[in-house]
């Protein structure tokens, strides 16, 4: 006959070895005890909980990961769009994560997606597509605020996809098309511009030293030589034309005197 004795031993031995919890040095216990909340979470270890007095919910406080759907937007200037996102976050309080919300994974869900419909309604497409960081780090702001009362701190959003229609895509390369042949003219006209004022600049040198025009062409001379052609090129001063015009007009104007006497 078994001794009493040692089958209550043996039933509180094995109540204690299965009172025994192990916990992960990410994992936190949060212990209802009767039905109330005890102040602090457990772990990471070995902790104690005593059945059926004693009630644990593991909470993990590593960063997951949530990719948000797809969601139809429409942008202030009316352009719509499919916008998909993905999410970062941990739990910071493990009791608010438990006590204050029944999922907190598909509340944050739920949460990330009407804010993204939301955030992203009221940009153009323009600053959708080019402050990509900017609406990222607004996203962020946006749902941190919301999930702090969770015990969630949401570390980073990120969009990750821009879908848009076909005669968009259509429309944007047009618009870059025409912006690219805008700034080519600006830039030519500048260079124009530039070059107008070194010429005058030039002149006025030149005008000041007529000597430095005799050394353009011979600097012309030295241009041209280098290259193998038969080319001969002889610099004619244009005074020397102006010289002879004046004379063959006073000529012209008084023809007596061209005839030797």
């Amino acid at each position: 006959m078994i001794d009493p004795v040692v089958v209550i031993v043996a039933i509180v031995v094995i109540y204690l070895l299965s009172s025994i919890k192990i916990l992960r040095e990410y994992e936190r216990a949060v212990i209802f005890r009767l039905g109330r909340l005890l102040p602090q979470p457990k772990g990471p270890g070995v902790i104690l909980v005593f059945a059926p007095l004693d009630r644990m919910v593991r909470v993990s406080l590593r960063v997951d990961t949530l990719e948000v759907p797809s969601q139809d937007v429409i942008t202030r200037d009316n352009v719509t769009v499919k916008v998909n996102a993905v999410l970062y976050f941990r739990v910071v309080e493990p009791r608010l994560a438990v006590v204050e919300v029944s999922n907190f994974l598909y509340a944050t869900s739920q949460l990330a997606q009407t804010t993204l419909r939301s955030v992203l309604g009221e940009v153009e497409l323009d600053e959708l597509l080019s402050q990509r960081e900017k609406l990222n780090l607004r996203l962020q702001s946006v749902l941190d605020q919301q999930t702090a009362a969770w015990g969630v701190k949401v570390t980073l959003v990120e969009v990750k996809q821009v879908d848009l229609a076909e005669q968009m895509i259509r429309a944007i390369a047009r618009q870059a098309e025409a912006e690219r042949e805008r700034r080519a003219k600006i830039i030519h006209a500048e260079g124009e511009y530039t070059a107008a004022e070194k010429l005058a600049m030039a002149a006025e040198v030149i005008q000041r030293q007529p000597s430095a025009l005799q050394l353009r062409y011979l600097q012309t001379l030295v241009e041209i030589g280098t290259e193998k052609n038969t080319t001969i090129v002889f610099p004619l001063p244009v005074d020397i034309l102006t010289s002879v015009k004046r004379v063959l007009d006073s000529i012209g104007n008084n023809p007596e005197a061209a005839v030797p006497r």
